[in-house]
């Protein structure tokens, strides 16, 4: 089995972002749709919807609960927000929901930020999944929890889908003990990979990012900064963008995962090495991707 490929900039060089024509409109420029959020974890997708923006995308849409809606598009008037009703608990209602013309008018769709409930998450990636074959796709957090029984289908997208699991999360997918996965991070990763046909991103002090083919790549960049919640918000954002501006998934995947942690040793600059928030990430992305251009 090969080993894992260091992702540092001479691989960043070998593999540059597509760039926007300097005519493009916000449009041409990439749409991405972020599904997600409860009445618990409110902010959780603005996170994620304003990564993508700053990783370039053109247009960002959030669906998510009604009730914090209004809120979330006071907060980021550069955003639409799509209402969705909830169920009792304030979780996406997923019965009630029908966003299969918006993933149509969308580049990419971003599932599951914030969104703490995985029956509803697995209901949501149940009814959608039909609907982004041809779509660029990201599955974080709750969504993650709920394809399992969607492995299958995942396996035969067309275009892979991009997975963001931390060590308990893949512990879940894979059906193993997390500190079993600890011992041989590199296998788990790859077997994730291979099991849903999908590239997957093991974050953690050193992040990890698997192809269905088989290929590794390691990252050992970020810090204990960016372990902090709403972190993985940020990055499931930025690889949104990436993908609707045009990049393939392990393109995608690779400079998500070196975008987020540039901008994490930025912060640990700036601010110190532990307690900023993931939030001081967002304006540190753009400048970290204009100097790898």
């Amino acid at each position: 089995m090969a080993e894992a490929r260091t992702l540092d900039g001479a691989w960043l060089r070998q593999h540059p972002l597509p760039q926007p024509h300097e005519e493009s409109d916000k449009n041409a420029r990439g749409r991405v749709l972020v599904v997600g959020g409860c009445t618990m974890v409110p902010g959780g997708v603005r996170l994620t919807a304003e990564a993508a923006l700053r990783a370039g995308a053109g247009k960002v849409r959030i669906a998510t609960v009604e009730s914090t809606a209004i809120m979330i598009g006071i907060v980021m008037p550069e955003v639409a927000v799509l209402p969705l009703a909830p169920d009792p608990k304030g979780e996406i209602d997923a019965t009630r929901t029908s966003l299969e013309r918006e993933v149509d008018k969308s580049d990419c769709l971003v599932l599951g930020p914030a969104m703490s409930c995985a029956e509803q998450a697995s209901a949501l990636v149940g009814r959608l999944m039909q609907a982004v074959d041809e779509t660029p796709l990201v599955l974080d957090a709750a969504a993650l929890m709920a394809i399992c029984d969607h492995a299958g289908r995942l396996r035969e997208r067309r275009l892979p889908a991009v997975l963001t699991p931390h060590i308990g999360e893949i512990a879940a997918l894979l059906g193993d003990d997390a500190d079993a996965i600890e011992q041989d991070r590199a296998a788990a990763v790859r077997r994730c990979a291979e099991r849903f046909g999908s590239v997957v991103v093991l974050k953690g002090a050193v992040s990890l990012v698997a192809a269905p083919t088989g290929e590794l790549f390691s990252y050992s960049g970020g810090n204990v900064g960016l372990a902090t919640g709403g972190s993985g918000d940020v990055m499931a954002g930025i690889a949104a963008a990436l993908l609707a501006r045009g990049a393939a998934p392990l393109q995608a995947a690779l400079w998500s995962v070196w975008l987020h942690g540039e901008a994490g040793r930025r912060c640990a600059e700036a601010i110190g090495p532990l307690g900023y928030l993931a939030s001081e990430l967002l304006g540190f992305i753009p400048r970290v991707m204009e100097r790898a251009a």
